[in-house]
């Protein structure tokens, strides 16, 4: 189901926006300004932010920059401000489209399936470079792995594994086969380095290391990944 995080401190707007977005079938989260939109960003799956401009603690300006630091989901803003200067910063923050208060929740409904198309268009282009793990994306060919948008940091034999097990979707590898081919040489049966990599990437890409989404351990066998 498509999520949509909508962050304003007006209660009306969201309420307004929300029966909007649910009558078309979208999933709708609520944040109140920028630091409880991060909060929720980082326990949830978003696909694309209706971001209001003025907002107690965090604005959405310095939000969307903060956003833009770790995430690529589409950011649509909304601002009672109509000046160019205005639009011109909210969209240079990196936000895909910006929409003037008040607003017809039609037309904003329009501008937000306009963005999940585009955005839609864009996975499908990168999608033969791409493979899709739950939240998981792994790139193949620019070397760079996100989990639920937020870009994170493998070592090139971390990747390598990932890679590997990716490739193969439900496919057990031995961590013999996952050593000689990664590390494209002979493997020691007491070497734990399989083993070690693995507990480090679980580190870096589940949310609870121990029960893991992605790598599982198929016991005295090897490791998977599963779509």
């Amino acid at each position: 189901m498509i999520t949509v995080l909508v962050v304003d401190d007006d209660s009306e707007i969201r309420d307004v926006i929300h029966v909007y977005l649910r009558n078309e079938g979208y999933q709708v989260l609520e944040a109140i300004d920028g630091l409880e939109a991060l909060e929720v960003l980082q326990s949830n799956s978003v696909h694309l932010i209706i971001l209001d401009v003025m907002m107690p603690r965090m604005d959405g300006i310095r939000a969307c920059l903060k956003i833009r630091e770790l995430y690529t989901v589409p950011i649509i803003m909304l601002s009672a401000k109509e000046g160019d200067l205005d639009k011109i910063t909210g969209l240079t923050t990196g936000a895909d489209d910006y929409v003037t208060k008040p607003f017809n929740p039609l037309e904003l409904l329009a501008r937000v399936k306009a963005q999940l198309r585009r955005q839609l268009l864009n996975e499908k282009e990168t999608n033969g470079t791409q493979v899709h793990i739950q939240d998981l994306v792994i790139d193949k060919e620019k070397h760079v792995v996100t989990v639920k948008g937020k870009e994170i940091s493998l070592t090139p034999r971390e990747f390598s594994i990932l890679e590997l097990l990716s490739s193969y979707p439900g496919k057990v590898f031995s961590a013999q086969k996952i050593y000689e081919n990664v590390w494209d040489e002979p493997f020691g049966y007491s070497d734990n380095t399989v083993m070690v990599h693995i507990r480090n990437l679980r580190e870096k890409i589940e949310d609870i290391p121990r029960e893991p989404r992605y790598i599982k351990t198929v016991w005295g066998v090897g490791y998977k990944i599963e779509n």
